[in-house]
């Protein structure tokens, strides 16, 4: 993962060439950041943008830098908290411009994209007075730590990932909540990113959905793992023309409709007929989930195989597109892993509620995309670096020019270059030269001589 971080030489040119390409001071605009006086949002952005590549983190910057060369403390922690900024806007107006009109061209129209929802804990385990602070469930430690879910949609190819939208999530029990909400101006995009942290994750996720809608992208499918995964929300999703496949959660309280009766995962699995052997795919069955809001059933394919950690044990699939073969589901559900290692790389690399000591839910939702938006920078950076297809018109000239050039043509091309440096470097007369070709064309193998032969006639 590391790999993709550019090296320290050259950094400063990346991000502005990253910035000048992708037009961030027009999308910024377009999301309403805008200042009357001072140093613009472009610059407060790049700045707070470039900080990791540094080293050092916001204090240490302001402490070991000339003042002429940074903006003061006050004007960054304003840009920061500004409730007025629309920053999940920002975010998908970026991704999707960079989708549309840089990855699906260099993307077959037969490869599979999908959408991925999940979340990630945001950790401010040492913070105490930090607005909307609650005590939240680490999946990795099993434990209550202080901080935020960061639930999180993105989008794949199954090569570059990009983040579109994001949520910090506190608790949805008031209980559970460390500290409660500042006042903020109800109309401002931070009161309703706030009003929205306390709301249930499975709510989110169609709000995170809705808002990239107008953003026409590509997508067939909404991955996801067994925590989002009831029969409810599975049908609410087929309404925004997505597919679903998702892992599946043995829970004792959610049925599925087989053969007219309703039976939990546990009993589904254990009452259909099973593959001998150690085959990896024990069993598919089509179910029944439910009906949709105009009456009509809901059905899926369940995939249960062989969970490779636990031999006696099993792993459970669904899909509500039953067309695709059992194989099928498994292989793009293995694209959901693709989010997996973007949380990874964001907290181990880029930083994020590590740079400075904001206590607002504002400053919190600013870093974050910031650091979504440096994860961009760095997908891009390594797409462009390992994909051959991405320098563009040169590569289909040179493509165009290959295919013009049939095998025939390239053989004789070969002999003339041969005859030139006879020529050239030994002197030797046009007789000699003649001799020597027809000599070297009798030793080629029939189907060099074929070919040439061939492309004689043909003239």
């Amino acid at each position: 993962m590391s790999s993709i971080l550019p090296e320290k030489y050259g950094v400063e040119n990346q991000v502005d060439n990253f910035l000048k390409c992708h037009k961030i001071g027009r999308l910024l605009r377009q999301a309403n950041f805008n200042k009357e006086k001072g140093f613009s949002c472009l610059f407060l952005f790049r700045f707070i943008f470039s900080l990791v590549f540094t080293g050092k983190n916001l204090y240490q910057t302001l402490q070991t830098e000339r003042m002429e060369e940074h903006p003061a403390k006050d004007a960054i922690y304003r840009f920061l908290n500004s409730s007025r900024y629309n920053w999940r806007k920002f975010l998908a107006i970026l991704s999707s411009t960079l989708i549309n009109n840089s990855i699906s061209d260099l993307t077959s129209a037969d490869r599979v994209k999908v959408l991925i929802i999940d979340d990630s804990l945001y950790s401010r385990n040492r913070s105490k007075t930090v607005e909307l602070l609650a005590k939240v469930f680490d999946h990795v430690e099993n434990k209550f730590v202080h901080g935020f879910r960061m639930l999180t949609l993105g989008w794949s190819d199954g090569n570059t990932f990009l983040p579109l939208a994001f949520s910090l999530l506190s608790s949805e029990k008031e209980k559970n909540r460390l500290c409660g909400m500042k006042p903020v101006d109800k109309r401002t995009n931070g009161y309703k990113r706030r009003a929205e942290s306390t709301r249930k994750a499975t709510e989110i996720i169609f709000e995170l959905l809705r808002q990239i809608r107008p953003y026409h992208l590509t997508a067939q499918y909404l991955l996801f793992d067994s925590r989002f995964a009831y029969p409810s929300v599975i049908i609410k999703v087929l309404e925004h023309n997505l597919q679903t496949i998702c892992m599946l959660k043995a829970m004792p309280k959610v049925f599925y409709g087989y053969l007219g009766e309703q039976m939990n995962l546990k009993k589904l699995y254990n009452y259909i007929y099973k593959k001998p052997g150690r085959a990896k795919i024990l069993a598919s069955v089509v179910v029944e989930l439910g009906r949709d809001k105009g009456g009509r059933p809901v059905k899926a394919k369940i995939v249960f195989v062989r969970d490779r950690n636990r031999s006696k044990k099993w792993l459970a699939l669904l899909s509500t597109d039953i067309s695709l073969s059992e194989q099928e589901i498994i292989r793009i559900y293995g694209k959901r892993w693709d989010i997996e290692v973007f949380f990874k790389m964001s907290k181990s690399f880029l930083k994020p509620g590590k740079e400075f000591q904001g206590r607002s839910y504002d400053a919190m939702v600013a870093h974050t995309t910031i650091v979504f938006c440096r994860y961009i920078m760095l997908a891009i950076e390594k797409r462009n670096n390992e994909d051959p297809r991405t320098l563009g018109n040169l590569f289909y000239h040179y493509c165009d020019e290959l295919q013009d050039i049939k095998f025939s043509e390239a053989l004789f091309l070969l002999l003339d270059i041969l005859k030139e440096s006879l020529e050239e470097l030994l002197f030797l007369p046009d007789r000699k030269i003649r001799e020597f070709i027809d000599h070297f064309v009798s030793r080629l193998p029939v189907f060099f001589k074929e070919r040439l032969q061939l492309s004689i006639c043909e003239s």
